[in-house]
């Protein structure tokens, strides 16, 4: 194949996130403003969605996972976005999965323990990471836009000598630095005095979020009002977020 290297600027072909990271403390909202996303199919995995109207499938297991994404790609890849909540439930469900490929090499047909992450010295996490990104990799060609959620996880960081915590999204170590790297944004969603729901992609020393897409760079978006008479979201802005 012949190359033929670029001599000028190439113009962005991107403006939306393809991969979508949105974290936030539990019961924060995130289910209802999915559900609040046109043509998006919410993967529900740690059945929270029972409360909320939405396009969603409750999947327990990632065999019925398997099931559930090849019926989107035999239906001809039907929705604009894909919502798997949550991604801090698909990595306890890859445990299993990462046991079983590490019990089909040499080195491990004969492990005995119930637990992957009982290996010596940290080495199932290899495998977990394994598991992981063979799923997210499946995940990701359900369709053109994927919104990973996942549960918050407090740490806690020295700040001018002083202990503070510091907000990042529940998954285990190298695996949220892939997870996180590979996302084009990530946003952290809280809610506002009167129970507005804002979403921050200013990345600070307590926040792990950012973003690769111009409008979402460093913004705070208020996302959607609450209405305490109706007990519900409403003024839902996705188009802040993805832009038509």
């Amino acid at each position: 194949m012949e190359i033929k290297l670029p001599t000028a600027k190439v113009d962005k072909s991107l403006v939306n996130p393809r991969i979508f990271l949105l974290y936030a403390p539990p019961k924060a909202g995130k289910t209802t403003l999915l559900s609040k996303l046109d043509n998006c199919l919410i993967i529900d995995l740690e059945k929270g969605s029972g409360y909320v109207d939405a396009l969603k499938i409750e999947v327990n297991s990632l065999e019925h996972l398997q099931d559930v994404g090849s019926a989107i790609v035999a239906a001809n890849k039907p929705y604009k976005y894909v919502a798997i909540d949550t991604v801090t439930k698909l990595e306890n469900m890859c445990l299993s999965n990462a046991k079983a490929i590490y019990m089909e090499t040499p080195i491990g047909k004969n492990f005995k323990g119930d637990s992957i992450l009982e290996l010596a010295n940290g080495a199932g996490y290899y495998w977990l990471r394994l598991s992981f990104e063979l799923w997210l990799s499946k995940i990701k060609k359900l369709a053109d836009h994927i919104i990973l959620v996942g549960h918050l996880k407090d740490k806690f960081i020295e700040k001018q000598g002083k202990e503070v915590a510091a907000k990042e999204v529940d998954l285990t170590g190298k695996l949220k630095q892939i997870v996180c790297a590979d996302a084009d944004a990530i946003g952290y969603l809280c809610r506002g005095a009167a129970g507005e729901l804002i979403i921050s992609f200013k990345s600070t020393e307590e926040i792990n979020c950012g973003a690769r897409p111009e409008h979402l760079k460093g913004q705070e978006i208020t996302i959607a009002e609450y209405d305490s008479t109706v007990n519900d979201l409403i003024n839902v802005s996705w188009n802040k977020i993805y832009k038509e």
